[in-house]
């Protein structure tokens, strides 16, 4: 399908009202208002990588980057935003599994799935600078330009610190009042988080002080049936702050999609 047609496609996805969680706040509380679901707006559909197990998306100063997994094919990549073409890739060791990909202080951090290790490149030739060290799983990972946010698949966020990624405090992720699990690939735009979540087709905003998520959008329709046969999860988010556009793909997804994520129309009182 073309870009042209994607964008129908997606924008024509109907919106949905997440029901608020039943109970919760004593009596005559004020239950918190749903978050309602928008379609995602597809400006460009760009060729990817069918075999790129797509781990995690950076958009560093207008070049972009992959973090992809998988033992024995894991990789750091440059693309072409223009094309989606790879640049250059970089092989990680066999026995590590690429994941979450960010950057802070001038180099790429690029997370681990369960070697507690993380990899530092130097930008922008992609040189091996270092490793640092955290506990348990690396999912998603993204930086605010001061610290670093993780994700482990859970519903509770890690703040970390840059120098040497020690835990700072937790974030836990509720959505019209419940938890929110298998937090997966993240991204810092406009002052808030985005989330993918893994097995989801939802791409979510949190606000990084409460945890609350402020918005949702559905990414179901980016990809026809006969794509998805093959295709794994929806996961990898990078924003492009000068010309305010996302770029989404997914694991083993055929294409990268710059997109918009639409705010909802203003209800009149």
């Amino acid at each position: 399908m073309s870009p042209a047609g994607r964008r129908g496609a997606a924008s024509s996805t109907l919106a949905l009202v997440a029901l608020s969680c039943a109970g919760g706040g004593g009596a005559g509380a004020a239950a918190p208002a749903p978050v309602r679901v928008m379609p995602v707006r597809v400006l460009a559909a760009l060729p990817h990588d069918p075999d790129a197990f797509t781990q995690g998306l950076a958009w560093v100063r207008g070049r972009l980057y992959e973090s992809t997994g998988l033992y024995g094919r894991s990789t750091l990549r440059e693309l072409d935003p223009a094309t989606g073409r790879i640049l250059r890739s970089v092989a990680l060791a066999p026995g590590e599994f690429g994941e979450g990909l960010t950057e802070i202080g001038g180099r790429l951090v690029q997370l681990t799935w369960r070697e507690e290790r993380a990899r530092l490149w130097t930008l922008p030739d992609l040189v091996p600078a270092g490793t640092l060290s955290y506990r348990g799983e690396g999912w998603g990972l993204a930086s605010d330009g001061r610290e670093l946010v993780q994700s482990d698949g859970s519903g509770v966020l890690v703040f970390r610190a840059a120098d040497d990624l020690r835990p700072l405090r937790h974030l836990a992720v509720r959505r019209d009042g419940r938890a929110v699990p298998y937090l997966n690939e993240l991204e810092w735009a406009d002052g808030s988080l985005f989330a993918n979540v893994w097995q989801s087709d939802e791409i979510l905003r949190i606000d990084p002080r409460s945890g609350e998520v402020t918005g949702a959008w559905d990414a179901s329709g980016l990809l026809e049936p006969s794509e998805r046969a093959r295709a794994d999860v929806l996961n990898g988010i990078a924003w492009d702050p000068e010309r305010r556009r996302f770029f989404l793909t997914g694991k083993l997804w055929p294409f990268l999609f710059v997109a918009e994520l639409p705010e909802p129309p203003s209800v009149s009182p």
